[in-house]
């Protein structure tokens, strides 16, 4: 990772990647990413565990997306309102692939609504970080970070080593949209931690609200995909990067028990859903 050293710090964040003037539609492009990609399963990988591995980052993105879309008409400023809609955008096209993918893999026939609105809180897989509340836009800013951290580091391996090349195709493609928003984040983490007295105190107070559910994120899960413990040392060290440019420093605590893998969830995401499935629900036969 290199050093912070622009007056930006999402741009010395995005140096690696190349995305540094290449950020219009945050990295979505208009190209279809399985474009003659074999969508058939190959037979070093067990169809269950693929399935089971995409519905669980598909319902982080999903989650994450709704999260943020929230953010429409009360984000600080009309630039971030916009920034914030893309990214959940990005975020939302990524978990239609994924349940695609879940639902190719499955047998199941399943497609991407089927998962996004027929199923009941217990059913998801995200992890809780992404269901909870907004907040104040620091907290907002700072769980975008850690999950875009995370979520990139995740991809990168998955688009260099997954042997399922349908999911090795839609990791290649989030990669440059997660540099993104793991820039935007940054920056305002950045802005936040080094400016007022009171913001300093919000994003402190965002740390420590979002330090119980960090541990989730690399709870080791062996069998397909990449093992979430093997990115907490490149996350950490990330994390660590844009937090010392911020004048912050890490907030230690105490894991929450449960795991939204395994269905456990907080109490926040059953309104989530209603909010989200509402339409779809009271509709199930409608076309558009």
């Amino acid at each position: 990772m290199s050093d912070v050293t622009d007056d930006h710090v999402y741009l010395s964040l995005a140096a690696e990647h190349g995305e540094s003037d290449a950020r219009w539609a945050f990295g979505t492009g208009f190209e279809d990413p399985l474009h003659g990609v074999d969508t058939t399963v190959p037979d070093s990988v067990e169809p269950a565990e693929l399935a089971a591995y995409c519905l669980a980052l598909g319902d982080d993105a999903l989650v994450g997306a709704q999260r943020l879309a929230e953010w429409c008409t009360r984000a600080p400023e009309l630039e971030e309102e916009v920034a914030l809609a893309n990214i959940g955008l990005d975020l939302l096209g990524q978990a239609r692939l994924l349940y695609a993918r879940a639902g190719q893999a499955d047998g199941s026939g399943r497609d991407e609504d089927a998962y996004a609105y027929f199923r009941n809180a217990a059913d998801f897989r995200n992890v809780r970080l992404a269901e909870l509340p907004n907040g104040d836009f620091a907290f907002s800013v700072t769980r975008l970070l850690v999950l875009s951290c995370w979520r990139l580091a995740v991809f990168q391996r998955l688009a260099a080593t997954t042997q399922d090349p349908v999911l090795r195709a839609i990791a290649a493609k989030g990669v440059n949209e997660l540099a993104y928003h793991r820039q935007f984040a940054a920056d305002w983490v950045v802005r936040l931690g080094d400016g007022t007295e009171e913001s300093h105190r919000r994003m402190r107070a965002a740390l420590a609200a979002v330090a119980p559910y960090t541990d989730e994120l690399f709870a080791p899960r062996p069998g397909f995909g990449v093992d979430p413990a093997d990115v907490r040392e490149e996350t950490t060290a990330v994390l660590g990067q844009v937090l010392d440019a911020a004048g912050l420093e890490p907030t230690e605590a105490e894991a929450l028990p449960g795991q939204g893998r395994e269905g456990d969830h907080t109490e926040h995401l059953a309104p989530l859903l209603e909010e989200l499935q509402g339409l779809a629900r009271a509709h199930p036969e409608a076309t558009w």
